[in-house]
């Protein structure tokens, strides 16, 4: 694929070598050249007195720049002589994050339109819900104080309503989203402050942001997309944070709503990969009855909870379904007892019990998980589908807790990552017949594995069947892809 103008990026070329450093120019300097680069604020200044380039003497700004220039040429000289040494690294930078430059850029500058009369509307609906929880929080904890607050939510929560703190660090008492769900249950006030929260942050963060982000000129939100920031090789992005939407409670999936069309006669597509991570995880374990049950496109939760609970899939209740669910997204980031136990809603010893169980039945996915955590201790690192690598350290540390957060990160990198390199492959390819063909489609937002696209709505299924079957195509698993794809007038409603 062309890549406009790009030929190389020296962040993108150190986030492939090391997902974890800093690739600032300024640090990588330091690392790699052992230079120190001339600090910007010893050239503007710092706070009330800072100056703008205009009032800088004219020598000072001119050394400033060029040698960025410098320092940037010489970090290309040392960064590609880097990747000629390490060729699985060098293609990944050249076939897949060279060219999502550009395909980032394309959606950056496309940006996507909002309809503020629904967050306005969205606004003034969470603020009579805040007024609300705000009265019960004080009525259930019998005083007024500031629940934003965490000093004063503690004296609250441990002192005057006699909770057990769990964590206590170097600021005191921890009344972390963490805490408070271990804490959840054991008074009414405990979940009327994570609703608080909830409604806080979403208001805070999406509901009254986004209108104020809007562009002026083009009259659309233009996020930044992240390629050098995630180690697993995910994207991210800020400005807004897009990756964060609530979508599991109503109130928060509905700011989805406020995403629409910015041209007449235009809808918006998605297209979401459907349980991509358990589709890799049986890729990469080669389960047999994984695989045969993906192949067959039937209920993966419904199909184990049967194997388990040794019933036919028809007889497996809600509760089993849930339970296997769980697992199944637990197995992935490393979820103990303990915590299926709270997600579920069962004892410790009956959470272990089923683990045992499904470990038993799948004893290929058991043996994946261990392979992973033995691959990264020989070679201290955890790789992906495309051999993206993430250091692993602490794998023989003594404190059990250290060794086994290093464990799960070596296997949710294999996973998460690789479902990174996938969705990277599928934006390449729509970019490319988009642009090789002038298609009327434009490409809007990249969360998590869903692709956002406006297009004309009167040829919505023809565009909507090539793009799944580019995302469909995009890599050779052992289990096929699914991509579902929802048309509608915004984000939220489709169909």
């Amino acid at each position: 694929m062309p890549i406009r103008g790009v030929y190389f990026d020296t962040m993108v070329a150190s986030y492939c070598l090391d997902p974890e450093r800093s690739h600032s120019m300024d640090n990588m300097a330091a690392d790699f050249l052992e230079y120190q680069c001339i600090a910007l604020s010893s050239l503007i200044g710092k706070g009330k007195n800072q100056l703008t380039f205009d009032m800088v003497d004219t020598t000072a700004a001119c050394d400033y720049s060029a040698e960025d220039a410098d320092v940037t040429f010489r970090l290309y000289l040392y960064l590609k002589q880097r990747l000629e040494k390490e060729p699985l690294l060098k293609e990944l930078f050249e076939q897949v994050e060279m060219p999502l430059v550009s395909v980032l850029a394309e959606m950056e500058s496309n940006g996507v339109s909002l309809d503020t009369r629904v967050l306005r509307k969205m606004s003034d609906e969470i603020g009579e819900r805040l007024k609300t929880v705000t009265e019960q929080i004080y009525e259930q904890a019998g005083t007024m104080f500031n629940i934003d607050s965490p000093k004063q939510l503690g004296e609250v929560l441990f002192d005057k309503l006699g909770l057990t703190p769990i964590r206590v660090g170097k600021t005191g008492r921890s009344t972390d989203a963490a805490v408070l769900e271990q804490l959840s249950g054991q008074h009414p006030v405990v979940e009327l402050v994570l609703q608080y929260r909830t409604l806080n942050k979403l208001t805070t963060t999406y509901v009254d942001k986004l209108g104020v982000l809007i562009n002026p000129r083009t009259g659309r939100v233009h996020a930044s997309f992240n390629q050098t920031v995630t180690a697993t090789g995910r994207l991210s992005s800020s400005n807004p944070n897009l990756q964060n939407i609530p979508i599991r409670t109503e109130l928060g999936s509905k700011v989805r709503s406020a995403f629409v069309p910015g041209r007449d006669g235009d809808c918006i597509l998605s297209a979401d990969y459907s349980q991509i991570e358990l589709r890799l995880l049986a890729h990469f374990s080669k389960d047999e009855a994984l695989m045969a049950a993906f192949a067959a496109d039937r209920d993966i939760h419904r199909f184990v909870a049967s194997q388990i609970f040794g019933v036919p899939e028809e007889e497996v209740t809600g509760e089993m379904r849930s339970r296997a669910k769980a697992v199944n997204f637990g197995i992935i980031y490393g979820q103990g007892a303990f915590g299926l136990s709270r997600s579920v809603g069962i004892s410790q010893a009956e959470a272990k019990k089923f683990i045992e169980d499904y470990f038993a039945r799948y004893s290929s996915i058991r043996d994946f998980l261990d392979e992973c955590v033995a691959r990264a201790r020989q070679t201290r690192y955890a790789e992906t589908i495309l051999h993206r690598r993430r250091r692993i350290q602490n794998l023989n540390n003594k404190n059990s807790n250290k060794r086994a957060q290093a464990e799960r990160l070596a296997v949710n990198t294999v996973i998460q990552g690789s479902a990174a390199d996938l969705i990277k492959l599928a934006m390449l390819a729509i970019q490319r017949k988009i642009e090789a063909e002038g298609l009327p489609v434009i490409a809007l937002l990249q969360v998590h594995d869903e692709l956002i696209f406006e297009l004309p709505a009167a040829e919505a299924d023809m565009h909507a069947a090539w793009i799944r079957e580019k995302m469909s195509a995009a890599m050779k698993l052992h289990v096929p892809l699914k991509v579902d794809v929802t048309i509608g007038p915004n984000w939220l409603s489709g169909k």
